[in-house]
């Protein structure tokens, strides 16, 4: 058993209140979304983007369209966790990498494509919920990320989806699921809420 894998769930929380005179430098916000790729995504379609919103005037534009949260601005930087709608269309070039690797016979993709294809053609609120799911694990694997860099961080759904996907030219195939503030917390930071009990969340079957 991995005990600091443990510890780190364990002590993660949000994050309300941010330092706004640190920054964070470019070299780690790639290596912050290098480790969220890590997270899963259905057929291994990564059909995600992360946009870093780090400088005053990007910051500006995103705090109008989400509900005006200081967090916005102050966090050092805040992401959109953009998901793309799920198609089988774009399999063989997500697949390339293992099939390249050696471990995933060429001949296994097409049966990938076409159980994709089964799951999204023509099936616009899959398609849907598949771009939202991909996001939010980025968004999971971006938070435990920042937490082992010593960064606080904030999960957030108070925005306008259709402002945001103005504001920063989101395409038609790419919906906006979540922003993540992301910077160094202030020490008035609440501590860690208590959780539900597990008798309350947890049946078996």
């Amino acid at each position: 058993m991995n005990t600091s894998v443990i510890e780190a769930i364990e002590r993660q929380k949000t994050t309300n209140l941010y330092d706004a005179s640190k920054s964070i430098p470019d070299d780690e916000i790639r290596e912050l979304v290098r480790l969220a790729t890590f997270s899963p995504t259905a057929f291994h379609l990564q059909n995600w983007r992360f946009i870093a919103v780090r400088s005053p005037e990007a910051k500006a534009r995103l705090r109008a369209v989400a509900a005006n949260q200081p967090k916005v601005t102050e966090a050092a930087v805040t992401f959109i966790m953009v998901g793309e709608l799920a198609v089988a269309d774009v399999m063989a070039d997500r697949l390339a990498g293992s099939v390249a690797a050696g471990f995933m016979p060429v001949e296994m993709v097409p049966g990938w494509e076409a159980a994709a294809k089964s799951l999204y053609f023509e099936k616009p609120q899959t398609q849907r919920d598949e771009a939202i799911r991909s996001a939010t694990f980025g968004a999971s694997g971006l938070i435990h990320a920042a937490q082992a860099m010593g960064l606080g961080t904030t999960p957030m759904i108070g925005f306008d989806p259709v402002g945001v996907s103005r504001e920063f030219s989101l395409s038609d195939n790419e919906v906006p699921a979540l922003l993540v503030a992301v910077g160094y917390p202030t020490e008035a930071n609440w501590p860690q809420k208590p959780r539900r009990p597990i008798l309350d969340v947890l049946a078996f079957a």
